[in-house]
């Protein structure tokens, strides 16, 4: 089912037993989750039968303990479970064991985050398509993000420049959470105005995401380590995750490699190739594919969360850095 999909039927009253949520959007899941909440159950209930329950800190004993408690009067319930991949197959088959029969009276809502995200062959993925209805919560498209822009900022009173648009979707990079985030900044900072523009866009949303990582991953190739490793810091201690800033460093690797063979790049980064045309001398092809490789091990790392997150992305540059010494 898609998120379209499930907007479509709760809002019809159509509510199923068990969903499982996934995918690269966080925000996306758990504002998924508050909606099911909000239209299944009264408010006046949320403090009661609305249970957040995460699952790397609640037992599997505990969770069932939780699930088999049957509010009186047959009110309804509403459970939401996240980190329900850290459970063990065999613990997992109990939990599952328990939301069947179906009961029309609870809704359970079991996710997994971003960094978690299980590949399409997972055995968690299998096993939830068995049992549950299975959401996939993907970062927003290009025209999905100039709708859900231009119907904000029109909502506010506000038009957007062509240009402008086209701007903050680069920004945004499809961050549902850092829209809502943007758009609030821009209907604040335009208070009067009836316009957002570029300066608009510069002034406010300059520093984002797509534009810092940018900088780390141009320090990287350009050889200045200190930088990139300064504002890799400063990020994770913002809250950016170590996977957002690892999947925009790789992208990076795989853009300056596309340009570098007359590739075209994704339309959403096709404005981005005048800035790589100057660095292509840097790093040969062979150099550049294990920069590559090593990101993709680096991603696994930090999914398996031995590591500190942000000791992996150090550990990460130095290695990049020294693929550049090695060259030079």
């Amino acid at each position: 089912m898609t998120p379209k999909q499930l907007l479509a039927d709760i809002s019809a009253g159509k509510f199923a037993p068990v969903y499982y949520f996934y995918g690269d959007e966080d925000f996306r899941i758990i504002e998924a989750e508050k909606f099911i909440a909000g239209q299944f159950i009264s408010s006046k209930l949320h403090l009661t039968n609305y249970r957040r329950l995460d699952g790397k800190r609640t037992s599997c004993a505990d969770l069932m303990a939780e699930l088999s408690i049957f509010p009186m009067l047959g009110e309804r319930q509403l459970f939401a479970v996240t980190d329900i991949q850290h459970y063990k197959p065999t613990e997992l088959e109990r939990i599952l064991k328990m939301l069947s029969p179906e009961d029309k009276n609870r809704v359970v809502v079991l996710s997994t985050p971003s960094s978690k995200k299980p590949k399409k062959d997972a055995a968690l993925l299998k096993k939830m398509n068995q049992i549950a209805v299975v959401v996939e919560f993907k970062q927003l498209t290009p025209k999905e993000s100039e709708e859900f822009i231009v119907a904000r900022l029109r909502k506010s009173g506000l038009s957007i420049d062509k240009d402008a648009l086209k701007l903050l979707i680069e920004l945004l990079a499809g961050n549902r959470g850092a829209a809502e985030s943007e758009i609030e900044k821009l209907v604040n900072y335009k208070s009067g105005a009836d316009k957002v523009t570029v300066e608009d866009i510069q002034a406010v949303a300059g520093g984002y995401q797509t534009y810092a990582i940018w900088d780390i991953g141009d320090f990287v190739v350009q050889g200045n380590t200190k930088q990139a490793l300064s504002l890799i810091r400063k990020m994770l201690s913002e809250g950016v995750q170590a996977t957002t800033i690892l999947s925009f460093l790789t992208r990076h690797l795989i853009d300056l490699y596309l340009v570098q063979n007359n590739k075209p790049l994704e339309p959403t980064h096709r404005w981005m190739a005048f800035k790589f045309r100057d660095k292509t001398s840097i790093y040969s092809n062979a150099r550049l594919e294990r920069m590559i490789k090593q990101a993709a091990k680096t991603e696994g790392q930090l999914r398996r969360a031995k590591v500190k997150p942000e000791r992996l992305l150090e550990m990460f540059i130095l290695q990049l850095a020294g693929e550049r010494t090695a060259h030079v």
